[in-house]
């Protein structure tokens, strides 16, 4: 599949692009299981050969990924810390200061792991125990990040596919990386990339963003913001739609949720017009079943027929340009993690910069009679002070009486 800002292709096909094209696509004549089988191969060789192209292609065809096992290699080298240095290694939890916001995390690892998976009560504390330490390691290494609710649901897929050790700097990467506008001192930023929504239902399908046009893209919150974790219930869908995820640029999220609202286009209209609850409460819940091959190859097509910058009303330009939307496009390309940090600051000074701006202006809003008062008066003080410095009260009072006689003349 080709993707826009991907790598581009050379002109000698790699063995492991021969073998992905022609056995994980191509077989259509071949039973269930030499499909799998072949399919399995070819990820297998995608790894080992770090063909990244190759493993975007099978993470987006039906399945994934397939199995843990084979996501244990691929995750990894989508969220490219796979090779990384010992010098970037997380340093352990334990001599660290606390995050700020652990006391909210053990209220959410407290209540965790609640559809998935099935297992003892011994066993499930352990895996709590296990997600309070990946969060608070990762938390402790980069202070600057701010918890938000629904994030221990993204780790907890991470842990339970990757496992302890591997999980961390997974979760630490996909936190600067792809999450990065989520763990600002704001949501501003994630409200910006609800816009997107509405604009991409719109090109479209016209008819149907005339009919949601009431109803503002907050209903995708919950989902946007975990990836899917907090909303799937089924292990095997949440760990099947990171593969796709985790294989494409960020704003690939929005596409998913803009063609789930699509896909239920006839159920939308359906819903009368002076019902607004019940059309927010219908887009704010997945449908069931989660047909997620199907949406997710919706979602691939309006990236590629309607891409970011094509969208109307300018909701692409309002994007900030450090945005992970903006800077996280080309995932060919090695994303550092001090880059990454540097764009949470520039992030976080922009924010601070709209919020005084907006605070400013809301404060000349509510006071507006009180300043128009003020501002009037100060200007006919200004205006008396330079009629006088000009020499010109004389005249203006003497053109002033003329008309009052001339005024009174006519009354009389």
């Amino acid at each position: 599949m080709d993707r826009p800002n991907s790598r581009q292709p050379s002109n000698v096909t790699s063995e492991a692009e021969k073998v992905t094209k022609a056995d994980a696509f191509d077989l259509s004549s071949e039973e269930p299981s030499a499909h799998t089988a072949k399919k399995i191969n070819a990820i297998r060789l995608a790894c080992d050969t770090r063909d990244l192209d190759a493993l975007v292609d099978l993470a987006t065809s039906e399945g994934g990924f397939l199995q843990d096992d084979l996501r244990q290699l691929a995750w990894p080298i989508l969220l490219q810390f796979d090779d990384h240095a010992k010098g970037d290694a997380l340093s352990p939890e334990h001599g660290m200061p606390p995050h700020n916001d652990e006391e909210q995390v053990q209220l959410d690892v407290n209540r965790s792991f609640v559809y998935y998976p099935e297992c003892s009560e011994q066993e499930l504390s352990s895996k709590k125990t296990k997600l309070s330490r990946v969060i608070k390691q990762v938390l402790r290494n980069y202070p600057m990040l701010c918890y938000f609710q629904g994030y221990h649901d993204i780790v907890q897929v991470m842990l339970l596919v990757l496992g302890e050790s591997q999980s961390a700097p997974a979760v630490a990467q996909l936190s600067l990386l792809r999450l990065r506008d989520y763990m600002l001192p704001s949501l501003a930023p994630a409200v910006k990339h609800l816009q997107l929504i509405p604009a991409i239902i719109a090109t479209a399908d016209p008819d149907l963003s005339i009919r949601l046009s009431s109803t503002q893209p907050f209903f995708a919150l919950s989902a946007t913001l975990t990836l899917y974790a907090h909303d799937i219930q089924e292990y095997s869908d949440i760990a099947r739609l990171f593969d796709f995820l985790l294989a494409w640029e960020p704003v690939v999220s929005i596409y998913l949720y803009a063609a789930i609202v699509i896909s239920r286009r006839k159920e939308l209209l359906e819903i009368p017009l002076d019902e607004p609850e019940m059309l927010h409460f219908t887009l704010s819940k997945l449908p069931i079943p989660l047909n997620l091959d199907g949406l997710i190859s919706q979602a691939v097509q309006l990236f590629r027929d309607h891409p970011p910058e094509s969208l109307p009303a300018g909701v692409w330009r309002r994007i900030p340009r450090y945005s992970v939307l903006k800077t996280f496009r080309d995932l060919s390309k090695k994303q550092f993690v001090e880059t990454a940090v540097d764009f949470f600051y520039q992030q976080t000074k922009q924010l601070r910069r709209e919020e005084s701006k907006e605070k400013f202006v809301g404060f000349l809003w509510n006071h507006r009679r009180t300043i128009g008062s003020v501002a009037v008066a100060i200007f006919i003080g200004a205006m008396s002070i330079w009629i006088r410095k000009r020499g010109l009260d004389n005249s203006i009072l003497s053109y002033a009486d003329r008309f009052r006689l001339a005024f009174q003349g006519r009354l009389f």
